[in-house]
């Protein structure tokens, strides 16, 4: 076998583990036709995933079968592409959130929220699997949950002012992902403990790449209740709270 047939081989074994582009073909100095026309559709899918927008009905429709009233809120942003220009805005919330959510306003462990971030696609595949687990986890340990709440056009923090608004001790932000060329609908999970207007990202906790290709379901679930208990026990998050979650997850198995 010849080195050059050797080395492709290599390469192949190693494409098997890895969605990452590597060994590409090339064509002299260049990639070669398939590869490249592979990057530009990836390219294609990231860019549509950020400009897509949420279906919240239907997304709404999937989370009442959780069994748990689903609130509709706006933030500040008016449309799509101010969302890309104003991340400020999209941390406030809009007018009308108010006479929403004051309704419902009580002494709740845990609020969970579906924002759709960058990738309204990402939560609208995810978000109701992840927190059917999660809801499960949840009621078995008498956790007093709030209403569900689906945020349109909403960045990580404004889950600190829908928190605040119901009376929750702890926040679950469930966000479309900035889209990357091998993952256009990754969900990540941002955990908060006492949020207020003064929190910023350092205390927050964040599980990332939650899909089917990257942590799935019921690992991404079980992360989730295992940050929140330990948040509650020791009343904290954020860097000052080790994620101990993988570690819990292999003494499980």
């Amino acid at each position: 076998m010849s080195d050059d047939l050797t080395q492709r081989n290599a390469w192949a074994d190693l494409r098997k583990l890895t969605a990452a582009r590597i060994g590409l073909a090339r064509s002299g100095a260049s990639l070669s036709t398939a590869p490249l026309l592979q990057f530009a559709l990836a390219h294609a899918q990231a860019r549509d995933a950020v400009h897509e927008t949420l279906n919240e009905d239907r997304l709404a429709a999937n989370l009442g079968a959780l069994d748990l009233p689903v609130l509709k809120v706006a933030s500040a942003i008016t449309d799509r592409a101010q969302y890309l220009m104003r991340p400020d805005l999209g941390r406030q919330l809009g007018d009308g959130a108010d006479a929403v959510l004051a309704p419902h306003g009580g002494s709740y462990d845990v609020t969970l929220i579906v924002a759709d971030g960058l990738s309204a696609r990402a939560v609208q595949a995810h978000a109701a699997p992840v927190l059917c687990d999660v809801l499960a986890a949840l009621h078995r340990e008498d956790w007093r949950v709030a209403p569900l709440v689906i945020a349109r056009h909403g960045r990580v923090a404004i889950g600190d002012a829908i928190a605040a608004r119901l009376g929750a001790s702890a926040v679950v932000v469930l966000i479309g992902e900035r889209p990357g060329l091998s993952s256009p609908d990754s969900m990540g999970a941002y955990l908060t403990w006492q949020p207020q207007p003064a929190t910023t990202d350092a205390d927050r906790n964040c599980i990332s790449n939650i899909r089917p290709d990257g942590i799935g379901y019921a690992d991404a679930a079980f992360k989730i209740v295992a940050l929140l208990q330990a948040m509650r026990t020791r009343r904290l998050s954020g860097v000052l709270l080790k994620d101990e979650s993988d570690r819990l997850m292999v003494e499980q198995k």
